[in-house]
Protein backbone atom coordinates (compact mmCIF):
# COMPACT_ATOMS: atom_id res chain seq x y z
CA UNK A 1 0.00 0.00 0.00
CA UNK A 2 3.08 2.05 0.86
CA UNK A 3 4.39 1.74 -2.95
CA UNK A 4 0.96 2.29 -4.55
CA UNK A 5 0.95 5.63 -2.56
CA UNK A 6 4.32 6.80 -3.52
CA UNK A 7 3.75 5.31 -7.20
CA UNK A 8 0.79 8.22 -7.26
CA UNK A 9 1.90 10.55 -5.26
CA UNK A 10 5.02 11.74 -7.83
CA UNK A 11 3.51 11.87 -10.56
CA UNK A 12 0.83 14.37 -8.64
CA UNK A 13 3.59 16.56 -6.96
CA UNK A 14 5.91 16.56 -10.31
CA UNK A 15 2.47 18.07 -11.72
CA UNK A 16 1.94 20.74 -9.04
CA UNK A 17 5.69 21.59 -9.34
CA UNK A 18 5.19 22.31 -12.44
CA UNK A 19 2.41 24.17 -12.01
CA UNK A 20 4.14 26.45 -9.55
CA UNK A 21 7.35 26.59 -11.38
CA UNK A 22 5.06 27.93 -14.84
CA UNK A 23 3.81 30.81 -12.86
CA UNK A 24 7.30 31.85 -11.08
CA UNK A 25 9.26 31.74 -14.52
CA UNK A 26 6.60 33.17 -16.88
CA UNK A 27 9.31 35.61 -18.02
CA UNK A 28 11.56 32.57 -18.55
CA UNK A 29 9.78 30.39 -20.91
CA UNK A 30 9.70 27.41 -18.70
CA UNK A 31 10.15 24.57 -21.21
CA UNK A 32 10.38 21.94 -18.99
CA UNK A 33 11.14 20.07 -15.36
CA UNK A 34 13.28 16.86 -14.46
CA UNK A 35 13.31 16.22 -10.94
CA UNK A 36 16.07 13.23 -9.66
CA UNK A 37 15.53 12.53 -5.57
CA UNK A 38 18.69 11.28 -3.94
CA UNK A 39 19.08 10.12 0.02
CA UNK A 40 20.51 13.12 0.31
CA UNK A 41 19.59 16.03 -2.31
CA UNK A 42 16.71 16.66 -5.18
CA UNK A 43 18.58 17.75 -7.87
CA UNK A 44 16.02 19.79 -10.21
CA UNK A 45 16.64 20.35 -13.74
CA UNK A 46 14.80 23.63 -15.63
CA UNK A 47 15.09 24.19 -19.15
CA UNK A 48 14.52 27.65 -19.91
CA UNK A 49 15.03 29.54 -22.86
CA UNK A 50 16.09 32.79 -20.90
CA UNK A 51 18.59 31.10 -17.52
CA UNK A 52 19.26 35.03 -16.73
CA UNK A 53 15.89 35.40 -15.76
CA UNK A 54 16.19 32.21 -13.35
CA UNK A 55 19.36 33.18 -12.34
CA UNK A 56 18.68 36.77 -11.60
CA UNK A 57 21.21 39.16 -10.77
CA UNK A 58 24.02 37.92 -8.43
CA UNK A 59 22.26 34.25 -8.14
CA UNK A 60 19.39 36.28 -5.93
CA UNK A 61 16.42 34.63 -7.97
CA UNK A 62 17.58 31.07 -7.76
CA UNK A 63 18.39 31.31 -4.22
CA UNK A 64 14.41 32.65 -3.37
CA UNK A 65 13.57 29.81 -5.61
CA UNK A 66 14.85 27.81 -3.89
CA UNK A 67 13.62 28.57 -0.36
CA UNK A 68 9.85 28.84 -1.84
CA UNK A 69 10.81 25.36 -3.56
CA UNK A 70 11.35 24.50 0.23
CA UNK A 71 8.66 25.76 2.17
CA UNK A 72 5.92 25.29 -0.46
CA UNK A 73 7.07 21.59 -1.06
CA UNK A 74 8.69 20.42 1.99
CA UNK A 75 12.09 19.33 0.24
CA UNK A 76 14.78 19.94 2.85
CA UNK A 77 17.92 20.17 0.15
CA UNK A 78 16.76 21.16 -3.49
CA UNK A 79 19.92 21.78 -5.80
CA UNK A 80 18.94 23.48 -8.53
CA UNK A 81 20.39 23.66 -11.98
CA UNK A 82 19.38 25.90 -15.29
CA UNK A 83 19.95 24.51 -18.76
CA UNK A 84 19.31 26.61 -21.88
CA UNK A 85 16.74 25.13 -24.80
CA UNK A 86 18.44 24.39 -27.73
CA UNK A 87 15.87 24.46 -30.22
CA UNK A 88 12.74 26.20 -28.74
CA UNK A 89 10.34 24.69 -32.18
CA UNK A 90 11.29 20.89 -30.64
CA UNK A 91 9.73 21.92 -27.57
CA UNK A 92 6.13 21.52 -27.16
CA UNK A 93 5.56 23.94 -24.31
CA UNK A 94 7.15 26.54 -25.79
CA UNK A 95 5.19 26.04 -29.00
CA UNK A 96 1.71 26.16 -27.20
CA UNK A 97 3.00 28.51 -25.20
CA UNK A 98 4.40 30.90 -28.03
CA UNK A 99 0.86 29.88 -29.97
CA UNK A 100 -1.33 30.91 -27.04
CA UNK A 101 0.94 34.63 -26.69
CA UNK A 102 0.09 34.82 -30.92
CA UNK A 103 -3.56 34.30 -30.47
CA UNK A 104 -3.95 36.70 -27.21
CA UNK A 105 -2.53 39.16 -28.89
CA UNK A 106 -5.08 39.09 -31.95
CA UNK A 107 -3.30 37.02 -34.34
CA UNK A 108 -5.36 34.70 -36.73
CA UNK A 109 -5.33 31.22 -35.16
CA UNK A 110 -4.84 29.41 -38.57
CA UNK A 111 -1.80 31.70 -39.57
CA UNK A 112 -0.58 31.04 -36.20
CA UNK A 113 -0.18 27.40 -35.62
CA UNK A 114 0.58 26.99 -39.72
CA UNK A 115 3.61 29.06 -39.29
CA UNK A 116 4.90 27.18 -35.91
CA UNK A 117 3.60 23.87 -37.58
CA UNK A 118 6.69 24.82 -40.48
CA UNK A 119 9.29 25.85 -38.19
CA UNK A 120 8.79 22.74 -35.85
CA UNK A 121 9.09 20.37 -39.15
CA UNK A 122 12.25 22.83 -40.46
CA UNK A 123 13.74 22.02 -36.96
CA UNK A 124 13.60 18.18 -38.16
CA UNK A 125 11.04 16.93 -36.18
CA UNK A 126 9.71 13.68 -37.39
CA UNK A 127 5.98 14.73 -36.93
CA UNK A 128 3.89 17.42 -35.04
CA UNK A 129 0.65 18.49 -34.62
CA UNK A 130 -0.97 21.64 -33.36
CA UNK A 131 -4.86 21.64 -31.82
CA UNK A 132 -6.59 24.85 -30.79
CA UNK A 133 -9.82 24.45 -29.81
CA UNK A 134 -12.61 26.94 -28.16
CA UNK A 135 -14.40 29.84 -29.47
CA UNK A 136 -12.06 30.70 -32.19
CA UNK A 137 -13.76 33.96 -33.80
CA UNK A 138 -15.52 36.92 -33.08
CA UNK A 139 -17.40 36.70 -29.81
CA UNK A 140 -20.45 34.57 -28.96
CA UNK A 141 -19.03 32.33 -31.92
CA UNK A 142 -19.45 28.42 -31.36
CA UNK A 143 -16.85 26.58 -29.63
CA UNK A 144 -14.75 25.07 -32.24
CA UNK A 145 -11.46 22.54 -33.34
CA UNK A 146 -8.85 23.72 -35.70
CA UNK A 147 -6.29 20.98 -36.30
CA UNK A 148 -2.73 20.91 -38.60
CA UNK A 149 -0.38 18.17 -38.57
CA UNK A 150 2.19 16.53 -40.95
CA UNK A 151 4.69 14.02 -40.56
CA UNK A 152 3.98 10.48 -38.65
CA UNK A 153 2.43 11.35 -35.05
CA UNK A 154 1.45 7.84 -33.42
CA UNK A 155 -2.14 8.02 -30.95
CA UNK A 156 -1.95 4.49 -29.57
CA UNK A 157 0.19 2.06 -28.37
CA UNK A 158 3.52 1.77 -27.17
CA UNK A 159 4.71 4.16 -30.11
CA UNK A 160 2.57 7.11 -28.73
CA UNK A 161 4.41 7.24 -25.46
CA UNK A 162 7.75 8.87 -27.78
CA UNK A 163 5.33 11.86 -29.09
CA UNK A 164 6.18 14.82 -26.48
CA UNK A 165 3.38 17.06 -25.87
CA UNK A 166 1.94 19.92 -24.13
CA UNK A 167 -0.76 21.78 -23.63
CA UNK A 168 -1.46 25.69 -22.67
CA UNK A 169 -4.45 27.96 -22.78
CA UNK A 170 -5.06 31.20 -24.20
CA UNK A 171 -6.85 34.02 -22.76
CA UNK A 172 -9.07 35.70 -25.65
CA UNK A 173 -11.97 38.21 -25.11
CA UNK A 174 -14.17 35.60 -26.56
CA UNK A 175 -13.36 33.08 -23.85
CA UNK A 176 -10.56 30.55 -23.38
CA UNK A 177 -8.80 28.54 -26.00
CA UNK A 178 -7.00 25.71 -25.76
CA UNK A 179 -3.45 25.01 -27.55
CA UNK A 180 -2.08 21.39 -28.09
CA UNK A 181 1.02 20.86 -29.29
CA UNK A 182 2.16 17.24 -30.07
CA UNK A 183 6.18 16.78 -31.65
CA UNK A 184 8.14 13.97 -32.48
CA UNK A 185 11.63 14.84 -31.62
CA UNK A 186 14.34 14.29 -34.30
CA UNK A 187 16.64 11.03 -34.03
CA UNK A 188 12.66 9.23 -32.43
CA UNK A 189 13.15 5.43 -33.34
CA UNK A 190 9.68 3.71 -34.58
CA UNK A 191 9.64 0.10 -34.38
CA UNK A 192 7.18 0.20 -36.99
CA UNK A 193 8.39 2.61 -39.04
CA UNK A 194 10.89 3.87 -41.58
CA UNK A 195 12.48 6.85 -39.01
CA UNK A 196 15.20 8.07 -42.44
CA UNK A 197 12.85 9.30 -44.94
CA UNK A 198 12.57 13.34 -44.21
CA UNK A 199 9.36 15.05 -43.34
CA UNK A 200 7.18 16.51 -46.66
CA UNK A 201 6.07 19.70 -45.65
CA UNK A 202 2.53 20.40 -46.85
CA UNK A 203 2.79 23.19 -49.81
CA UNK A 204 0.03 25.36 -47.61
CA UNK A 205 2.47 25.08 -44.38
CA UNK A 206 5.73 25.90 -46.69
CA UNK A 207 4.27 29.14 -47.61
CA UNK A 208 2.79 30.31 -44.13
CA UNK A 209 3.74 33.88 -43.23
CA UNK A 210 5.14 34.71 -39.61
CA UNK A 211 2.96 36.86 -37.14
CA UNK A 212 4.30 39.98 -36.34
CA UNK A 213 4.50 40.92 -32.43
CA UNK A 214 3.35 44.29 -31.68
CA UNK A 215 6.21 44.46 -29.29
CA UNK A 216 9.86 43.62 -30.58
CA UNK A 217 11.19 41.05 -27.92
CA UNK A 218 7.91 39.82 -26.61
CA UNK A 219 8.02 36.61 -27.92
CA UNK A 220 10.83 34.77 -28.14
CA UNK A 221 12.10 33.84 -32.27
CA UNK A 222 9.28 36.72 -33.09
CA UNK A 223 9.88 39.37 -35.70
CA UNK A 224 9.93 42.72 -34.82
CA UNK A 225 7.67 45.29 -37.14
CA UNK A 226 10.76 47.47 -39.31
CA UNK A 227 9.58 50.52 -40.16
CA UNK A 228 11.86 52.31 -43.35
Amino acid sequence: MVYEKKFIDEPIGKYKMMKFLEKALENAWLAGVDIQRTPLVTRITLEVMNPGKVIGRKGRFINDLTEAIKTEFGIENPQISVVDVQNQYLEPRLVAKKAAKYIEMGKKVRQVMHFLLREILKSGALGAEIVASGKIGAKGARAKSLHVSAGYIPKAGEPARLVREAHVNALTKSGIIGVLARIVPPGTVFPDKDSSKAVIIPKVIEVADAPVSRKPGMIPGSQPVTTK
